[in-house]
C-alpha cells in the first residue's frame, strides 16, 4: 500500500512566502537586522517581490496614462474636424462673395461702358436644353419696361434681342443661334458685314462672318466688329467680338471669316436689356 504523497497548493505556498517576508521586514525593522543572515534572506525575499510589484504598477500606470491619452487625442480629433467643417464652410462663403462682387463689378463695368443707354438688369431663370445660351428666359417683362426687339447685352458685349415678353418674363434669342443674322461692321473702317449664328462653329468659341466688303484691303485680324447703323433691329456700336481670321471669296469681291465673341455664351446669368428700341428709317 503506496504512502500518501504530500503536496501543497501554490496559493498556500505564496501564502506562506508573504507571512515569511512580512515576518523578516518587521523584524528587520523592531530587532534591527541590518545584516547578517537573516537581512540577507530577506533581501533575497523581499527585493525580487518589490520589483515586481514595481513593474507591475508602472504597467498598470502605463496602461492607464495610454488610455487617458487616448481620450485626449479623439476630443481633440474631434475638435479640429469640427474646425474644419468651420474653415470650409467659411471658405465656401468666402469664394461666392468673390464670385458675386467680380459678378457686381463686371454688371457695373458694362452699364458704365454702354452708359448712354437705358438699361434695366435682369436674371437669366431659365434656358433651352444644351450647354449654350442661344435661347432663355429672363425675370423682367412688360411691367419693367421690356419690349420685344430690345438689345440684350452682358460680359462686354452683344447677347441677342427680345423675342418674345410677358408681364414678369422675357425670352432673349442669342446671336449665336442657327436662326440668327446681324448686320454689323469693322470699327475702324465702317465697312459692312455679316454675323450669322451657328451653334456648330461655337464649340471653338468662334461664330461665321460674310459678305464683308474691304475693297481697299484694311481689315485685318483682330479688327473689333460691332453692331452696323443699318441694323434693323440692333442699336449701332454694340460690341460682338474680334476679327480671328479673313480670306477672300470664290467671288474676288467679298471676304469671309470667323468671329471671336466677348460674350461667354456658355455662362450667362445676368444681363442688361436696353430698354431704348431702334429708331424705326
Amino acid at each position: 500500500m503506496r504512502k500518501k504523497r504530500f503536496s501543497l497548493s501554490s496559493k498556500y505556498v505564496l501564502l506562506l512566502l508573504s507571512v515569511i517576508c512580512v515576518a523578516l521586514a518587521v523584524g528587520s525593522y523592531l530587532f534591527g537586522f541590518s545584516r547578517g543572515p537573516v537581512n540577507r534572506a530577506a533581501g533575497y525575499v523581499i527585493t525580487p517581490v518589490q520589483k515586481g510589484l514595481s513593474a507591475v504598477g508602472g504597467w498598470i500606470q502605463d496602461k492607464f496614462g495610454f488610455l487617458q491619452d487616448k481620450d485626449k487625442l479623439i476630443q481633440e480629433n474631434k475638435e479640429l474636424k469640427a474646425r474644419i467643417d468651420e474653415l470650409t464652410l467659411e471658405n465656401t462663403t468666402l469664394k461666392g462673395n468673390s464670385f458675386e462682387l467680380y459678378r457686381l463689378r463686371a454688371l457695373y463695368q458694362l452699364d458704365t461702358e454702354y452708359a448712354q443707354y437705358p438699361k434695366v438688369a435682369a436674371s437669366v431663370i431659365a434656358k433651352d436644353t444644351g450647354n449654350w445660351f442661344h435661347n432663355f428666359i429672363i425675370n423682367k417683362g412688360k411691367k419693367d419696361g421690356v419690349d420685344l426687339d430690345m438689345n440684350v447685352i452682358a460680359n462686354g458685349g452683344l447677347v441677342g434681342k427680345i423675342v418674345a415678353a410677358g408681364d414678369n418674363w422675357a425670352r432673349v434669342r442669342s446671336i449665336i443661334d442657327d436662326s440668327s443674322n446681324v448686320s454689323a461692321m469693322t470699327q475702324t473702317t465702317g465697312d459692312y458685314c455679316v454675323i450669322s449664328g451657328s451653334l456648330e462653329m461655337l464649340k471653338n468659341g468662334e461664330i461665321a462672318m460674310s459678305k464683308l466688303y474691304d475693297t481697299d484691303d484694311n481689315v485685318k485680324v483682330g479688327e473689333m466688329i460691332v453692331t452696323s447703323n443699318i441694323s434693323e433691329t440692333y442699336l449701332p456700336g454694340l460690341l460682338i467680338g474680334y476679327l480671328s481670321e479673313v480670306e477672300l471669296d470664290a467671288n474676288n469681291m467679298t471676304k469671309s471669316g470667323k468671329l471671336s465673341l466677348v460674350v461667354d455664351f456658355e455662362h450667362i446669368r445676368e444681363v442688361f436689356v436696353i430698354t431704348q428700341k431702334k429708331a424705326v428709317q
